[in-house]
């Protein structure tokens, strides 16, 4: 190599440096975790680093270098998609109880809240009924009568976005109320939301 290119080299490892810290918090924000946004950060630099010679001088580095980081989440995203889960199981696992049973069919009646309630687990219909009425009817209407938004906004008689808040604030608040129960039965969710 020689040693104008070689000095072209560092100036440009220089100029990619100077953006660990945005690419990086970027890279945070799309992963929500901070091992993951590490490996994409040093992906981005790797690829960056490898493929110098593409970059136009001129061209606005940083921007560059977020579209190699975007894209290399895209693609991991994708790959991650199209894999299936892995499980090893080592055959000492207890069977997770499963209520209700699944080999008893029930069809509750139609608008039945009170037969739809009696199928859930008590901390879980306590967590629910504990709810403010308005967030206690939006999610019972969405999550156990399976309404469409525009159903339960014309039943409660507000606007859809207020539906939606109702939604959101109710369910964060179950999360919250029944986060000790999700941890003693194995289910826990992505911490989003």
């Amino acid at each position: 190599m020689s040693e104008s290119r070689s000095k072209r080299s560092r100036e440009f490892e220089q100029q990619v440096l100077e953006h660990v810290d945005m690419l990086y918090a970027v890279a945070l924000r799309l992963t929500r975790n901070p091992a993951d946004a590490e490996d994409l950060t040093q992906n981005t630099f790797v690829k960056a680093l490898r493929f110098h010679d593409k970059f136009k001088e001129g061209t606005y580095i940083k921007a560059w270098l977020l579209t190699i980081l975007r894209n290399i989440f895209i693609n991991e995203y994708r790959r991650k998609t199209r894999r299936p889960v892995e499980v090893e199981l080592s055959g000492f696992e207890a069977a997770p109880e499963s209520f209700p049973d699944p080999e008893i069919f029930i069809e509750p009646r139609e608008n039945n809240v009170d037969e739809l309630l009696e199928l859930l687990d008590d901390p879980v219909r306590n967590a629910l009924e504990s709810l403010p009425p308005d967030f206690r009817n939006a999610v019972i209407m969405a999550d156990l009568q399976d309404m469409s938004y525009k159903e339960i906004a014309d039943i409660m008689g507000c606007p859809l976005g207020t539906v939606m808040s109702r939604l959101f604030r109710g369910r964060k608040l179950l999360r919250d109320a029944l986060g000790d129960y999700a941890k003693q039965r194995g289910v826990q969710g992505n911490g989003r939301e």
